[in-house]
């Protein structure tokens, strides 16, 4: 059976009735926060002191009132049902890294036969979700099943749809009868807060006015693959696990660069129509989209938000991204090495601060080195990634992104920080006594009449970098495509939260004794630098040079794979600085270390178990039936040889993963330190081992006999 001209078929038979229809002018007027419940929806729904105490909330922090609950659960369900819902669901964010949602019709029996729509105060406000089937980390006993979820206002309502109907999603938080956090969203919010009250009173000695309030914000971009769905479903390893444990190279990949940012196919594009068109109705604004590096990769980017909006909206675009691939015959593959040998998928994370009336701290202007409030806030990040090298490590530690970091397509996983040649030579320039500006930005001439002068920046990009300043924000490059965005932005808002509590008690003291502002400003700004410019690297962080000088010359951190990373959440600072700013108790930091352990471990022992089955039943297979064929014609060495080294190596891959077993019954120990240790040091390498005899294999199995769709295929074929 030719199962490419299946797929090809397929693809050029791709258009559906659910195929996106919405013109240019509807996006623009009518579909974009079309299924959001906005606060002008509220505001034509609500008297006008209910709305100004919903107000107060979202742009003041005002505590929520509930005496307001019954008044505005009456307005949303109106709302909601007026777009077609049926349900609602409050939707948290879980330490499983996805998300989660329990539905509940509107629909209640009247007593007479009858039914009635219903949804009051009390519902919207609280839920109470089963705990005990989320991960807790030990914060909540199998048997201890309560947990509660809490509407969290300042993130809006939004209807998701599905082919026969819509459901209302309420975002909340999530939390244990015991009061603390089973979720990523809380602790962000928490963080968001820290950094208002550590930030605001610099702003204030810089002459902000009263009522001014500080938060993050944040823009993902989602890098993806894409692949024929009958592609999908023939390959076990990527149903259980996301990545391919098996596939030999093809002769061609990405060597000849003719991908990226090239054309995009027809069916691909009109899937990314056809998403966008769902995340504009959800209110995401999302900005671009492009051929990635890697045949068969691609991104989709949206401009900043409020950070803990943006971490909903980053959730909703993972899944508007699988859901509407389905449709066109596609799956969307969001892991962070689905294929070995080519690039990885990523998630840049663009992180900045700023106030309630539009400010961002981290603008430049025209003339950066005269705008002290803005070198003062990006020193005290330069501070906080110095200090903190080891929490950036471990917010983006997992199982898959240790396949991606620091291979020769993502960052290292030594942190360091880019500036460009403009901000160096500032920062260089103020810690010498210069002052003043260097590097000029100028205009690039293109040696030709026809084409008009462009505006040169001062300095150039390094998307070697893990964490780059890219302008106006700092772009961290190292989270994976895969991963909740809520952790990353928790650990950047409350190390930078502390550093600049620290510069602004040294400020307030300078002040106080009687110095100028500028000059105070200027001492402190040559000080951190002077202190914290290790952590500065403009140069290829892929090199094996900047290795050695970071870790001997520089004495940075090369926190190599997740588990050299997690080791150190618990340490004294981190669990001192979380406790201090109050976005994460000892308890709570505990929890999510067993729980990074736990996940750890599952996820190569799902993929060890994988690659053995898969190497008994489908590889191993398949080579004797062509043996069968070789044999008849007097050949067949090569075969044979190759299929003893598959066979011995998926004989040692079992014992890898039993001697786990036999050594917790001998021992009656079961720590899930020493499982997800013994998957790192034995399984992965067992593993390692069956693929590179399993690859050969392929390569000289005939390709009617080899059971798997092949690289070839998978990245090739749209």
């Amino acid at each position: 059976m030719n199962h490419d001209f299946d797929v090809i078929s397929a693809a050029r038979n791709w258009r559906t009735d659910a195929a996106a229809t919405a013109t240019p002018s509807d996006i623009v007027t009518g579909v974009y926060a079309s299924d959001v419940l906005t606060l002008e929806q509220l505001r034509a729904r609500l008297s006008k002191p209910t709305f100004k105490s919903i107000q107060a909330t979202l742009e003041r922090g005002a505590t929520l009132d509930p005496s307001i609950a019954d008044t505005v659960a009456l307005a949303m369900k109106t709302w909601a049902m007026e777009k077609g819902a049926t349900h609602y669901t409050h939707w948290f964010h879980p330490l499983t890294g996805a998300t989660a949602e329990k539905h509940d019709s509107f629909v209640s029996p009247d007593g007479d036969g009858a039914a009635i729509a219903t949804f009051s105060g009390k519902e919207l406000i609280q839920a109470e979700p089963d705990a005990s089937s989320f991960p807790s980390g030990g914060l909540r006993a199998t048997f201890e099943a309560r947990g509660y979820t809490a509407w969290d206002s300042s993130s809006p309502a939004f209807i998701m749809r599905h082919a026969n109907g819509a459901t209302l999603c309420i975002p909340t938080a999530f939390a244990s009868w015991t009061g603390e956090a089973l979720d990523t969203k809380t602790p962000l919010l928490r963080s968001v807060e820290a950094l208002n009250k550590a930030v605001t009173p610099a702003l204030k000695l810089f002459g902000a006015s009263e009522g001014t309030r500080v938060g993050s914000t944040l823009g993902a971009e989602q890098e993806y693959f894409l692949i024929a769905e009958e592609y999908f479903y023939r390959r076990p390893d990527l149903v259980m696990t996301g990545r391919t444990l098996f596939g030999a190279q093809p002769p061609r990949g990405q060597e000849l660069e003719d991908h990226y940012f090239g054309a995009i196919p027809d069916r691909v594009l009109s899937f990314m129509t056809d998403a966008e068109t769902q995340l504009y109705a959800l209110g995401i604004p999302v900005k671009t989209r492009h051929n990635e590096v890697a045949p068969g990769q691609f991104e989709i980017a949206p401009i900043f938000e409020d950070s803990n909006i943006a971490a909903d909206h980053q959730q909703l675009t993972m899944q508007v991204l699988r859901n509407t691939a389905r449709k066109y015959g596609l799956v969307a593959l969001l892991h962070e090495k689905p294929f070995a040998g080519v690039n990885g998928s990523g998630k840049h994370c663009n992180w900045s601060m700023a106030t309630n009336k539009g400010e961002n701290l981290l603008e430049p202007g025209d003339t950066p080195h005269e705008n002290m409030q803005f070198l003062f806030f990006t020193s005290a990040v330069i501070k906080a990634v110095d200090e903190h090298q080891d929490l950036l490590r471990i917010s983006v530690a997992s199982a898959s992104n240790d396949h991606r970091l620091g291979a020769n397509e993502a960052p290292p996983a030594i942190i360091s920080i880019f500036l460009g040649s403009e901000l160096s030579e500032i920062f260089d320039r103020l810690e010498s006594g210069q002052g003043g500006r260097g590097t000029e930005a100028g205009l690039l001439g293109l040696g030709t009449s026809v084409l008009p002068p462009l505006p040169r920046h001062a300095g150039d990009r390094n998307r070697t970098s893990p964490f780059a300043f890219t302008g106006n924000k700092f772009e961290f490059r190292a989270a994976g495509s895969s991963q909740s965005i809520s952790f990353p932005i928790t650990v950047l808002n409350t190390i930078v939260a502390d550093a600049v509590t620290a510069l602004t008690a040294e400020l307030q003291a300078k002040l106080e004794a009687g110095g100028d502002l500028n000059a105070a400003l200027a001492d402190i700004v040559k000080a951190t630098y002077s202190a914290h410019k290790r952590i500065v690297f403009n140069g290829d962080g892929y090199s094996d040079e900047w290795h050695q000088e970071a870790e001997k010359d520089r004495g940075l951190l090369n926190l190599r794979t997740t588990l050299d990373a997690v080791e150190h959440l618990t340490d004294e600072k981190n669990a001192a600085l979380f406790a201090k700013f109050g976005v994460l108790s000892d308890r709570e930091l505990a929890a999510r270390q067993e729980i990074m352990y736990d996940i750890y471990f599952k996820t190569v022992n799902i993929e060890g178990e994988t690659t053995e089955y898969m190497a008994r039943t489908m590889i191993l297979p398949a080579a004797v039936k062509y043996l069968g064929d070789l044999r008849a014609a007097g050949a067949g060495r090569a075969v044979t040889a190759i299929s003893g080294e598959v066979e011995a190596a998926a004989d040692a891959l079992y014992d890898a993963v039993q001697s786990l077993s036999e050594q917790n019954a001998a021992t009656g120990g079961d720590e899930v330190h020493d499982k997800a240790h013994h998957m790192r040091d034995h399984v992965l390498p067992a593993m390692s081992a069956v693929r590179t005899a399993a690859d050969a294999l392929e390569k000289v199995v005939a390709e009617q006999h080899w059971p798997l769709p092949t690289y070839r295929q998978m990245l090739f074929v749209k």
